[in-house]
């Protein structure tokens, strides 16, 4: 497709040199990097590592696993679906709309100085459930959490 990179990666992790990087049903051993501006879209994916946006302009997983974290920050739309994470959910200081949806978290949900509304529904957490100074407040709701619920998340 013109103005589309399109990229089945093996052994280098990606990095956030391609506009737009769809990945499916792909084995990452390392860390996918989505960098200013870029966008990635991946379905069946497995990552040993981390998922990592700064300044995406989305950030889409769906039905994969993360070894590590999946940490989204001051970009713009961003979604996590039917994936397992290892480790941490992070979305912080971004402006568009944001979803964590049906996911099986090892560590904590947290969402932070978010602009463009929040959605948490129907996640398993071991850690913590955080939500601080978004606006609008996090919506959502049937999460199983074994730590805290704090804060606007309290009530999810």
């Amino acid at each position: 497709m013109p103005g589309r990179d399109w990229c089945r990666h093996g052994g280098q992790p990606p990095r956030a040199r391609w506009r737009d990087l769809h990945l499916q049903a792909t084995r990452v051993k390392g860390t996918v990097k989505v960098g200013t501006g870029a966008s990635l879209a991946a379905t069946r994916i497995s990552v040993v590592g981390n998922i990592q946006a700064e300044g995406a302009r989305s950030t889409s997983v769906r039905d994969s696993s993360i070894g590590g974290s999946f940490q989204i920050k001051q970009g713009r739309a961003a979604s996590l679906a039917g994936t397992t994470v290892g480790g941490d959910v992070l979305y912080d200081t971004n402006a568009g709309p944001l979803a964590a949806r049906w996911n099986v978290v090892g560590g904590n949900i947290q969402a932070f100085a978010n602009r463009g509304g929040v959605d948490i529904a129907a996640n398993r957490v071991d850690g913590n459930l955080q939500c601080k100074e978004n606006a609008p407040a996090p919506t959502g709701g049937s999460n199983i959490v074994q730590g805290n619920k704090e804060d606007q998340c309290a009530r999810l």
